[in-house]
């Protein structure tokens, strides 16, 4: 009787390709009837240079089954598999080669969207929508990446949001949706149960154990765990060449080199996971996606999320006012000569150009309000269940790709060094049909986008005025932010200071900072806060409570509530002392700590009045 050994040997014989390599011929004896249906597609798609230096039987036996170990892994993780993979890669190149230009035929234009401001009766009325909608919510939070480009060796989601508390990005993050979650969970009928909102983090081969770690070390920062899910992204084959030759890894001929294929894969992992349909029978209606160190986020997700009830938005992009040519992209309407239209995120390298070659002499320039009409995207989205799972059914959660080969020269015909397609999170719309209700919700920056993402010798370099997206910046925009949200509920607080850290100068706000149970929407704010208070430049404020009023209060120094979780607490009078002052530290003295370091200033805590 034939074994299914024996014919995948044979099928493969019969090919009829003369490449088919002797080496791998000899060592057939040694691979699975699927891996021998592998090897036939790496034959048939040009492939057989990833075999001409096997050994002979016996020797390296496990390395080569080692290799198809992960040529499983690459086939299986991509929408289409391996062949799908080089197909597309191909026609990218082409593309590339040629000089295509993505947006032939399309005319841009600016699509509609709201532009909220905050603490207005409008910015009100969408966040109690956006508390009210939040039991039907799912939280994913895209965190493949590490803090190297930072100057930090951990990953991101571990570094502090501010060091005043010493907080990171992770629990900031878990404690708001926890705080969402309380604050809906108010507005339930009696007797209903609690909601527990989902969050999925989407890790990768570098991050996910310490992801893991972070969490279990922690206990879930009050989530339980069970409302947490991780889902590993895997990496993508590396190409050599034009033909989309699969690059041999320089360390090891058995393995092919590999590199991340970008966020956009959290579209296809949620897909495959099973997890839409299981948030779709539990009723939920709404998916928000977000990045790993934007610590202002939470600032405007219940606002946009009220935008995204009230409008009925398929898709609405979190974005902010965009200064021309800033390095970030636009949120763009494209109509094509033949009537297609799609709104999506253009990078701002490609917006002027395209805004040039389609009437608008100017290019991407600011307009009378002095922003460009094209609103800023910041890689924040929000989704409507329903439809994502019916567009996902038709793409197996495939985004479209793009590849970005560096040439060796003008002639186009070799790369530097090897390629990869990538993928985008928010290219999701580019697949949509032009019936999709696509808008945008535009936020105040200083309300919800402080993006940490530079190094501090290049933020040093950043042009004057313009943000510098570092460590330093992202924390004295969280202090910016909470005075200024403070002085909107009827709170003196000092101006700023100007203070140079790591090369950067920056505005120095009081240190004020609050943890999201004490309130996650500007009336829970409102709310705590009563009387005349003033709060010092010199001052620091920590409040740690959930119930916890402030009446008449004049700070000059360093306060910290901390009470009993649910314990009332009203703090009132005149508090004076030496406080906490903010002394520089350089980015090369290795015996600071890392996550200080990337700041250029420590906190030296000389004196406080602390309450608990």
């Amino acid at each position: 009787m034939t074994s299914a050994l024996d014919v995948a040997t044979e099928k493969l014989s019969n090919l009829g390709i003369d490449a088919s390599p002797p080496n791998l011929q000899k060592n057939l004896h040694l691979l699975t009837a699927e891996q021998i249906e592998l090897a036939k597609i790496l034959l048939e798609t040009g492939q057989t240079h990833l075999f001409e230096h096997w050994a002979e039987p016996g020797v390296d036996d496990e390395e080569k089954k080692a290799f198809f170990d992960q040529v499983t892994r690459l086939n299986s993780s991509y929408p289409g598999g391996l062949a799908s993979y080089i197909k597309t890669a191909r026609e990218l190149l082409a593309d590339s080669k040629a000089g295509k230009n993505p947006f032939d035929g399309y005319t841009p234009s600016v699509p509609t969207g709201e532009t909220l401001t905050f603490g207005d009766d409008s910015f009100i009325s969408f966040e109690e929508a956006g508390v009210k909608e939040a039991r039907k919510a799912a939280f994913v939070l895209v965190a493949g990446g590490l803090g190297e480009r930072l100057g930090y060796n951990g990953i991101k989601l571990a570094l502090p949001r501010e060091t005043t508390t010493g907080t990171c990005f992770l629990q900031y993050y878990i404690e708001s949706i926890l705080a969402l979650q309380d604050a809906n969970s108010k507005l339930a009928p009696p007797g209903e149960s609690q909601t527990k909102i989902p969050l999925v983090i989407m890790t990768s081969d570098d991050t996910h154990s310490r992801t893991l770690e972070l969490l279990e070390s922690n206990s879930y920062f009050g989530m339980e765990p069970t409302q947490v899910k991780l889902l590993k992204q895997e990496k993508v084959a590396c190409l050599d060449d034009n033909d989309a030759r699969l690059a041999v890894d320089p360390c090891n001929k058995y393995r092919i080199q590999t590199k991340p294929h970008g966020h956009g894969d959290v579209h296809s992992l949620l897909y495959s996971s099973g997890l839409l349909n299981i948030w779709r029978e539990a009723g939920l209606r709404w998916v928000l996606f977000f990045q790993d160190t934007n610590g202002l986020l939470f600032n405007g997700i219940p606002a946009a999320l009220g935008v995204s009830f009230t409008r009925q938005y398929h898709v609405n992009s979190l974005a902010v006012p965009r200064k021309a040519k800033d390095a970030i992209g636009g949120i763009t309407r494209l109509t094509h000569a033949d009537g297609r239209t799609m709104v999506i995120n253009v990078e701002y390298n490609q917006l002027d150009p395209l805004l040039r070659a389609t009437g608008y002499p100017d290019g991407d320039a600011n307009s009378e309000t002095g922003y460009s009409p094209f609103p800023g995207n910041i890689n924040q989205l929000i989704l409507e269940l329903g439809p994502y799972i019916e567009e996902l059914t038709k793409t197996g959660g495939a985004i479209k790709e793009f590849v970005n080969p560096k040439y060796k020269d003008a002639s186009k015909t070799s790369f530097k060094s090897s390629t990869r397609l990538e993928c985008m999170m928010q290219d999701y719309p580019k697949t949509l049909p032009p019936t999709a209700r696509v808008g945008f919700t535009v936020m105040e920056p200083w309300l919800a986008y402080a993006p940490v993402k530079n190094n501090p010798e290049d933020a040093a370099r950043v042009p004057k005025g313009n943000p510098y997206h570092s460590a330093t910046s992202g924390e004295m925009l969280v202090y910016r932010a909470n005075s200024l949200i403070l002085r909107k509920a009827g709170v003196q607080v000092a101006d700023p200071e100007q203070q140079v850290f790591n090369g950067q100068e920056v505005e120095v706000w009081p240190r004020i900072t609050w943890k999201p149970k004490c309130a996650i929407t500007f009336t829970g704010i409102k709310s705590k806060v009563s009387g005349s208070c003033s709060i010092s430049q010199r001052s620091t404020l920590v409040i740690k409570g959930r119930n916890v009023f402030i009446n008449d209060l004049s700070l000059d120094g360093a306060l910290i509530i901390d009470p009993a979780d649910d314990a009332e607490v009203k703090v009132e009078g005149s508090v004076q002392n030496k406080g906490w002052v903010l002394e520089p530290v350089d980015y090369k003295d290795t015996s600071v700590p890392e996550e200080l370091r990337i700041r250029g200033f420590r906190i030296n805590k000389i004196e406080q009045l602390e309450k608990n």
